[in-house]
């Protein structure tokens, strides 16, 4: 009940903020004695021309539903394009907490003032819906970061997550046209992100494994966490100087050849992507920091994301596919990795990706967006019934944010140029005669090294069938003696009766 009537009131909001106004101009709009309720609902101001009342909205029902509008920004496949695109410039900024607050946490997280850890402690210089940035001077005069949850920030989320979670059993209950979308599954998604983004430590060591991942490439930086001062509620991290990505003007200042950093950006990400599996979900520009020596800094590791060996298999496969349009190719690869049922037929599906192919035929390759042809072979597979993937699409998105910037330094920038050395590379490494020796080996060493675990794998699970049906017949006994216990004493009021009724006969 409370859930309903939280969602109720953010509903409420929603329409007095002309949030629907979407649905009105949609191809298929609502009954117009309906559309005429939701118009007296909104506001009856005209809203200026630069106003996007969706996202004030999310902005107006706090942090988690601000998470929820970034969340759903990655998922076109749910609310459509425009409505993505809409809630993509969403701004994750609200007013900081109290210096007093942000002292009283550090004292709690590890026992000690704040000039006991830092030598400077300065006032916030960023606040987002989940945490704030300080700027500090260790005691050794090294400048660094200091990230703080907000106070509360963990029992309001996990009420709104709960919210979120009842409207999806709704939708997938009453809409079985929606499960497609997985919307119980894209809430767990954002629970997971979310949980993620809370505990401090796990950015820590997500900042850690990025490092490590690049520690040979000179165009990529990440800040050094600091354990000593990091724990699950605050995270201490090296200080980046640089010019924000944001601050185009001052970029192309300081930039001397703006084509050489777009092609930095562009292959930064696709190796992660591609061949660490391992990359940064949240490369807006205003996390990205060009820094003296021409290479690029990242900061804000809360949001990051892994494709497994069968996605990356599947990025790869499928841009080559394209280049070379080799349509059956693309089709015969969704059909091996089950993305699209066996019941489909692999010809009509390649005929489908053929219409979204042979328009780019023809154009030059700085043309062609590399997210935007992801965005379209989603929305045909959706028609062959693909289930969505949710990984993927973040994948679309974040590459959408990082394509944009690329072309921003460089309006003529060519992605396809850019990403060749990186494909070439994923290649050579995975589909070249000798990966696939090396391949072959290592699943022979893995199945030996299965067959030789067999015999304590079958012991183990005898073991758990054993300790199954010792757990089942405990629990039969105990469904016997709680029925036992429930007639046990109508049992002995009936005999008492019995024996009452004997003794006054005779």
């Amino acid at each position: 009940m409370r859930s309903t009537l939280r969602l109720l009131r953010a509903a409420w909001v929603l329409l007095r903020h002309d949030a629907a106004a979407f649905l009105r101009d949609s191809p298929a709009p609502p009954p117009p004695a309906l559309s005429l309720l939701l118009r007296l609902i909104a506001r009856r101001k005209k809203p200026a021309a630069d106003t996007h009342p969706l996202s004030d909205a999310l902005q107006k029902l706090g942090p988690s539903y601000i998470k929820l509008g970034q969340f759903l920004a990655t998922r076109p496949d749910i609310i459509g394009e425009p409505l993505a695109d809409e809630l993509a410039i969403l701004q994750d900024r609200l007013p900081p907490f109290s210096q007093d607050q942000a002292h009283a946490a550090i004292q709690r997280e590890f026992g000690a003032p704040t000039a006991d850890l830092f030598a400077e402690f300065g006032e916030p210089v960023a606040a987002a819906s989940i945490a704030q940035v300080h700027r500090a001077t260790l005691p050794d005069g090294r400048p660094v970061a200091v990230k703080i949850l907000r106070p509360g920030i963990e029992a309001r989320f996990a009420r709104d997550l709960r919210d979120f979670a009842f409207a999806a059993n709704l939708i997938e209950t009453f809409f079985p046209a929606a499960r497609r979308l997985r919307p119980r599954q894209s809430v767990a998604m954002l629970e997971a992100s979310v949980r993620q983004e809370m505990d401090l430590r796990l950015e820590a060591a997500a900042l850690s494994e990025m490092s490590a991942r690049h520690k040979s490439d000179p165009d990529f930086h990440t800040p050094k966490p600091d354990w000593p001062r990091t724990s699950q509620r605050i995270l201490t991290t090296e200080w980046i100087d640089g010019i924000p990505l944001s601050d185009l003007p001052a970029v192309l200042a300081a930039c001397a050849n703006p084509q050489t950093l777009a092609t930095r950006l562009i292959r930064i990400f696709l190796r992660q992507a591609m061949l660490h599996g391992f990359f940064h979900a949240d490369m807006h520009p205003g996390n990205l920091f060009l820094q003296e020596d021409g290479s690029i800094a990242a900061v804000d590791f809360g949001i990051v994301s892994r494709l497994n060996a069968d996605e990356r298999l599947f990025l790869a496969g499928v841009l080559h596919g394209f280049l070379e349009r080799d349509y059956l190719r693309i089709a015969e690869l969704h059909f091996r990795l089950n993305y699209v049922p066996p019941t489909r037929d692999v010809e009509d599906f390649a005929l489908a990706l053929r219409a979204i192919g042979e328009p780019i035929t023809d154009k030059d390759a700085r043309d062609i967006s590399m997210s935007r042809l992801l965005l379209q072979l989603f929305q045909v597979t959706a028609q062959f019934d693909m289930p969505t993937q949710p990984r993927l699409l973040l994948l679309q998105k974040t590459m959408v944010v990082v394509e944009g910037l690329a072309r921003r330094l460089d309006p003529e920038h060519n992605m396809w140029e850019s990403a060749r050395p990186v494909a070439q590379r994923w290649m050579a490494e995975n589909l070249s005669p000798p990966a696939r020796v090396r391949h072959g080996g290592e699943e022979l060493l893995a199945a030996a090294s299965a067959f030789r675990r067999l015999p304590t794998m079958l012991e183990d699970a005898a073991e758990g069938l054993r300790r199954y049906a010792r757990r089942e017949a405990a629990e039969r006994e105990g469904r016997f003696a709680s029925r036992l216990r429930r007639v046990l004493p109508g049992l002995a009021l009936l005999a008492a009766a019995f024996v009452l009724g004997w003794l006054l006969g005779k």
